[in-house]
């Protein structure tokens, strides 16, 4: 039985003679490539600068530390999200927290971080800094968001680990035109791939630079930073304490031949979403819903049945079927490493709610019309059969 995954890479002859072309060069690491996939970057998203890096969590993780989160701050994000999402506060020493989300789009809420950010005011424990996340691919209110942060001082970094290619307000997601740095991750089910990798986009050149040093160990050759201008060539100077996160010259290859395909991935995506919407509907299962400020990259489908039992039997008949669906996210207060810091069932009733109905087909841009139409009868047969 041939199997349908969740999701998969989509890797051209392009792609291919790209990583093969940097093999052949004098560089597999620290190169040109790196430069080029960040200026497609840049150029695809509308940002300033892009900083790549060793996967999404890194890029989360170096923001952190570049924007000065530490002990005693705090950051807020969504409970519906990877785990990336609220450890790299804990990387930093930094406290956790969740706002819950908004039961159509699964985003954060505007109104629950409203009524969470006037209430954190009152006893002096506001956000340093507010990680809102673009789940699926469809964008957050960021205006709104931004609105806030002004009002009540916080960073903000978009976490767009699905959302390349997406559109808020007819704009690209990842011009951190109303937050400080987007992250993106390139992980083979994501809207393009490096293998794994990340980045970080922003317009603020000073947090670039910053970032940059910090991927590489906190190791520095620019002249200006030196202290011993009396030493030669070789001399190097680490002026902080950074980490080896660099992304390699072969990753970044693979990722500009990527990001030629990026407009036809995310048509393809889109055109699949439009199919699943016209042969699922009305079938008694809850689809997707999009706001209209934005324009979703497609990365997840995610459906809502109606309820455990039954997800959990739809899941595993669609599984027994070849079809590996999935279920995206056990919300990340409810895992045991949060529930130890004091989160508990019914903290944040939205996303649990969320989870216990959702379920995630398959979407991909090499996903066919036949295979779509066999993942939708397998699961109206699923459905009818718990009834």
């Amino acid at each position: 039985m041939k199997v349908i995954p969740y999701g998969t890479q989509e890797i051209h002859a392009d792609d291919v003679e790209a990583v093969v072309g940097t093999l052949r060069s004098a560089w597999l690491t620290q190169g040109p490539a790196i430069e080029a996939f960040e200026s497609s970057l840049v150029s695809a998203t509308g940002s300033s600068a892009a900083v790549a890096v060793a996967n999404a969590t890194a890029a989360l993780h170096l923001t952190c530390l570049a924007m000065g989160l530490g002990p005693g701050d705090r950051l807020w994000t969504s409970p519906n999200t990877f785990v990336a999402s609220a450890n790299c506060a804990r990387y930093c020493g930094a406290m956790v927290d969740f706002v819950d989300i908004d039961p159509r789009t699964y985003n954060m809420s505007v109104e629950a971080l409203r009524k969470k950010l006037e209430r954190a005011a009152v006893v002096g424990e506001l956000p340093k800094i507010v990680v809102p996340v673009h789940f699926s691919g469809q964008p957050c209110d960021m205006a709104a968001i931004h609105q806030l942060a002004q009002q009540y001082e916080f960073r903000i970094i978009e976490d767009a680990a699905h959302a390349l290619g997406a559109e808020y307000r007819d704009e690209p997601v990842g011009n951190c035109r109303y937050s400080d740095a987007t992250i993106l991750s390139f992980h083979p089910v994501k809207i393009i791939t490096t293998g794994e990798g990340g980045a970080v986009l922003t317009r603020d050149a000073e947090l670039a630079d910053r970032i940059r040093l910090l991927r590489s160990h906190g190791i520095t050759r620019s002249p200006s930073a030196m202290t011993a201008p009396s030493e030669g060539g070789w001399y190097y100077q680490q002026v902080d304490l950074g980490f080896n996160y660099r992304m390699t010259d072969l990753q970044a290859a693979l990722g500009t031949s990527q990001m030629k395909h990026l407009e036809d991935f995310i048509q393809r995506r889109r055109e699949r979403a439009d199919y699943y919407d016209r042969i699922l509907e009305g079938n008694g299962i809850v689809l997707p819903w999009q706001a209209d400020y934005g324009r979703s990259a497609w990365h997840l489908y995610v459906v809502q049945l109606s309820g455990r039992e039954e997800r959990k039997q739809v899941f595993d008949r669609m599984r027994e079927a070849g079809i590996l669906v999935n279920v995206h996210y056990i919300p990340v207060h409810l895992q045991p490493y949060y529930r130890d810091l004091g989160f508990e069932p019914g903290d944040f009733p939205e996303a649990e709610r969320y989870y216990e109905n959702a379920i995630t087909l398959p979407l991909y841009p090499g996903l066919t019309s036949e295979q779509q139409s066999y993942i939708a009868e397998t699961l109206r047969s699923a459905v009818l059969a718990h009834a």
